[in-house]
Order: structure tokens, then sequence, then C-alpha cells
């Protein structure tokens, strides 16, 4: 799965995209609703492997299957 489409399902969820104040590439999403906050690699076109965005979701205090939903 790419940024993008990462991005859309975690903003559909409630989180929002913290601002960036230097470069790199990953950014921080955060989850008013649990608090935490996890980094997300923005590669472009490249996909996120499968374990790397379960660990994001994890980490957001989001459940999988309501992700995958998303």
């Amino acid at each position: 799965m790419k940024y993008r489409d990462i991005a859309r399902k975690l903003r559909a969820l409630g989180c929002e995209e913290l601002p960036r104040h230097s470069g790199g590439s990953h950014r921080k999403w955060h989850n008013p609703a649990t608090g935490q906050i996890a980094p997300v690699p923005d590669w472009g076109s490249k996909d996120l492997k499968m374990g790397t965005l379960r660990h994001i979701i994890r980490q957001l205090g989001l459940d999988w299957e309501v992700f995958k939903q998303a």
C-alpha cells in the first residue's frame, strides 16, 4: 500500500498529520482519540511492507480490521 492510500485511510479514521519541521522521508501522524503518535514512511510510489503498516496501525491504537475497511 502506498503512502497516499494510507494517509487517506488514516484521515477517514480521525487521525491527523503533524506539521513537518525538517526534511526526511517520514511523516508523523497523531491519533487524537488515543493521543498516540507514529512515524509513517513517505516513499512516494513505493509500497510499504505489510509488517511495517501493521506496526504503524498498532502504534496509533487503531484496529487492523477497521483500518482495512476504511
